[in-house]
């Protein structure tokens, strides 16, 4: 399962993405749009996410993924990050990163992994 330092590891990882803090919690940006947080003392973190998607996760995976009232209607859920192992993990964080960066920084990371197979 995965736990708060995981979770900025693998953030990092993501191309161009800026460390900082939001409403004085951790923060995680892509030329500067939020797109991944922290909160509760670390045990939850806070993606962008698809609207489309969100309630599919949620309902499928509800020890995983969930939305407090400051959430609703808004493109962002929550992960419990102690129910959730790291290569998920790192697979909602990238769609997260996905959707806040720009098309040309996504395209370069889709031919960089293209030309390192």
């Amino acid at each position: 399962m995965a736990d708060a330092e995981t979770y900025r590891r693998l953030l990092l990882t993501l191309p161009e993405v800026e460390e900082g803090t939001g409403y004085g919690r951790p923060a995680w940006r892509v030329r500067g749009k939020f797109f991944a947080g922290l909160r509760d003392n670390g045990e939850n973190a806070v993606l962008k996410v698809d609207k489309g998607e969100k309630q599919l996760l949620m309902e499928a995976e509800p020890e995983k993924f969930f939305e407090t009232p400051h959430y609703e209607g808004w493109g962002y859920f929550l992960v419990h990050l102690s129910a959730i192992d790291e290569d998920e993990l790192a697979e909602v964080a990238e769609d997260a990163w996905r959707l806040a960066a720009p098309k040309r920084l996504i395209a370069a990371r889709d031919e960089e992994a293209t030309s390192s197979r």
